[in-house]
């Protein structure tokens, strides 16, 4: 286990992990995970980087500052974070809402930003399908939060995965339902009303890499190669589901290694 960091912001505890020397990684989770969903590849990519990974508002051992968390207000506590560890330039590794939460710093703090690497992530806004099935989403955790919770994890990870990885994804499950309600609530009130960052990829001064999965229920490649139209985007397929963390250990961090040379 890392040490963890916790400093205030806004009235609030946040808290984030930091190790190694060098280059500065900082890896963003995604929706009801923590920084733990990215011990593996710290453990790897601090032998020669510093690495920081971080608690997203409401999530894991940071607290809520408000009934909505939008990407803003996410990247805004990242910012405060590396700020107060006095850093100029970082690559940021964001998986799913790690990722507009990642865009969103990108376009607020693009002086800071090295890359960006979006895992199982998307450059664009909902759609108004998508909206909609937030609001359902909504009303369930008005009712039972944990139910909701539940079905959440069970849809993210492939059929199969819940059987070759059970208690993997058994532990992800028990970090999900620590998630306060206000958590779930904001982050998804947050990416609801996320604006569209599909054009960073046509003028972003850094580059932005996407590693997708192939089976990926949530954000398909398909989706993904729409988004790059017209772009030279460099994207890594890998063969995983939402959850390549779980689901493709090794072939994502192999895709990691690749998309930060």
């Amino acid at each position: 286990m890392m040490g963890t960091t916790k400093i205030l912001y806004k009235n609030t505890n946040i808290s984030y992990t930091e190790r190694g020397k060098g280059n500065t990684l900082v890896f963003l989770h995604g929706f009801l995970e923590d920084n733990t969903m990215w011990e593996y590849y710290l453990d790897y990519f601090a032998q020669k980087n510093k690495v920081i990974a971080i608690d997203l508002l409401g999530h894991g051992d940071s607290g809520c500052i408000g009934y909505i968390h939008s990407m803003e207000d996410m990247a805004d506590m990242v910012y405060a974070i590396i700020s107060s560890l006095k850093i100029k330039k970082l690559t940021l590794i964001g998986h799913s809402m790690g990722g507009y939460v990642s865009l969103a710093f990108g376009e607020l703090y693009p002086d800071y930003v090295k890359k960006i690497v979006l895992v199982s992530s998307s450059t664009r806004a909902d759609s108004a399908d998508r909206k909609i099935n937030r609001d359902r989403a909504l009303e369930v955790i008005k009712k039972n939060s944990d139910l909701f919770v539940t079905m959440a994890i069970n849809n993210t990870f492939l059929a199969e995965t819940r059987i070759t990885h059970a208690k993997e994804v058994e532990h992800h499950l028990e970090i999900a339902l620590k998630t306060p309600k206000q958590g779930i609530i904001a982050a998804i009130e947050g990416m609801k009303s996320r604006t569209d960052r599909e054009v960073l990829l046509h003028f972003a001064p850094y580059p932005i890499k996407m590693i997708v999965g192939t089976s990926d229920p949530v954000i398909s490649p398909q989706e993904i190669q729409k988004e790059i139209e017209g772009t030279d985007t460099e994207v890594f397929e890998i063969n995983s589901g939402h959850m390549p963390q779980i689901e493709a250990k090794e072939e994502l961090l192999e895709a990691l290694t690749n998309s930060l040379k």
